[in-house]
């Protein structure tokens, strides 16, 4: 216990020189970083939230399909069940590569925003 107690003191220390510091080196805003954001800077921002928000929804949708269909299959045949485990995992692997591929688009886009 006394270890656990050291490791969350040292943790706890760590992340709180971490905001001290972060708070400290801050600098104001000046007048030219207060520009609003220009019609451009909008589009591209929604388009990464709506981007994002359909390959989640999109892949919620698929995964729980896929999920479903496979559990069908196993009901109907309970032999078949270390046949179609793998190819279910490997398949929602692949959806859930292009939810997180979906995200690097959106986070991309959203450093094109000033």
């Amino acid at each position: 216990m006394k270890r656990f107690a050291k490791v969350l003191l040292g943790v706890s220390a760590a992340l709180v020189t971490m905001l001290v510091a972060t708070a400290a080196f801050a600098q104001e805003a000046t007048t030219a970083d207060k520009i609003a954001f220009s019609d451009r800077d909008k589009w591209i921002a929604c388009a990464a939230g709506f981007g994002i928000a359909l390959a989640a929804f999109g892949g919620a949708l698929s995964q729980g399909r896929t999920a479903s269909t496979a559990l069908d299959g196993i009901a109907r045949n309970p032999g078949a069940a270390d046949k179609l485990f793998t190819p279910m995992i490997l398949g929602l692997a692949l959806i859930e590569s292009l939810v997180i591929y979906s995200l690097i688009i959106s986070i991309l886009l959203l450093g094109k925003v000033h």
